[in-house]
């Protein structure tokens, strides 16, 4: 049996925009705690999305982005008898949020050639129009979850 759950630690909402998600997104592109330098990139890459879109509400965007590129299934391992199954279970909202800016921040950061802040900027702008990798490795999870609901019965 597991000893006990980790407790959740509070996430400040952003200065600027005074969203909680935005806090959460700052601190994942966070590197060695240099926070100022985080919170320049991603707002940053706000201004040039709300260029590029010609959008005043840049939160709005973003959260939609996030939405779109949130996966709602994927695949745990199960073992049963010596046997390993890949078991679809549906995702929790934080969860599923958090895997979304995971997404966005890793595809960004593996593009080359232009600043973290453009890179950035492309993601979200590429997930608020549901296209762009955030939104493939998605649907691919929901892909992998769907062929395998033939195991759903072992979810407990």
């Amino acid at each position: 049996m597991r000893r006990r759950k980790a407790q959740e630690r509070e996430i400040l909402a952003d200065p600027k925009f005074n969203s909680k998600i935005v806090g959460k997104f700052i601190n994942m592109v966070m590197l060695e705690g240099k926070k100022s330098v985080a919170e320049k990139m991603v707002y940053g890459a706000f201004e040039l999305v709300k260029k590029h879109l010609n959008e005043q509400d840049v939160v709005k965007v973003f959260y939609k982005a996030i939405d779109n590129a949130r996966p709602r299934l994927e695949v745990k391992p199960r073992r049963v008898g010596g046997a390993t199954y890949q078991v679809p279970i549906e995702v929790r909202q934080e969860r599923g949020t958090s895997i979304a800016l995971r997404w966005i921040r890793d595809f960004a950061k593996n593009k080359k050639g232009k600043s973290m802040q453009d890179k950035l900027a492309d993601e979200i702008i590429a997930a608020y129009k549901a296209e762009g990798s955030a939104i493939k490795k998605r649907d691919d999870t929901h892909k992998m979850a769907e062929s395998n609901k033939a195991f759903a019965h072992f979810k407990w």
